[in-house]
């Protein structure tokens, strides 16, 4: 059994792609293709499973098109979309470092050292020279955060969580 802190996440299964079974994956760290691994995790009802690539090439700087074994049909595929994909940390070589980018941080908890929990990253903005985090209230709402390291108290990687200490009135 696969534990979670045997995993880092590195995207997001977004959607199909043709009718052979092919997956396209939108991805916050390449380390899958820097690191030899033969499998990507995924979890299935709450199980962490790996499913073995069969190949995979790049649709762009931030989505690959991934084909796993026995996944053959388009039905198959779709089994995958909208769920995140992990790398298994035992393959990361000891002295690469891991590099986290600003959509690394989607599927975030954030919480405010007054609020408490405010929701979940879901997109992150960096059309201009303020980063946002795009981040979905548990009512539905959405609000932007400054994706500033001044304003993060505390990040949690493990958990995937970022404890910030937002400006009164942000959230409103």
């Amino acid at each position: 059994m696969i534990n979670p802190d045997e995993v880092i996440c590195i995207g997001k299964f977004t959607r199909t792609h043709g009718v052979k079974g092919e997956i396209a994956m939108s991805f916050t760290n390449d380390v899958f293709d820097r690191t030899d691994c033969p499998y990507l995790i995924c979890s299935m009802d709450g199980i962490l499973v790996p499913f073995f690539i069969e190949e995979y090439r790049f649709k762009s700087n931030t989505v690959a098109l991934i084909k796993f074994e026995h996944i053959d049909t388009i039905e198959q595929a779709r089994a995958f979309t909208n769920k995140e994909t992990y790398f298994p940390v035992k393959y990361i070589p000891e002295d690469e470092e891991l590099e986290y980018t600003w959509e690394s941080f989607i599927g975030y908890e954030i919480f405010d050292t007054t609020l408490g929990f405010v929701g979940e990253v879901v997109d992150v903005d960096d059309t201009t020279i303020n980063v946002l985090f795009i981040v979905e209230r548990p009512d539905g709402s959405e609000v932007m955060i400054p994706a500033q390291e001044d304003l993060i108290e505390n990040l949690d990687h493990d958990n995937r969580k970022v404890l910030f200490n937002l400006p009164e009135g942000l959230i409103e």
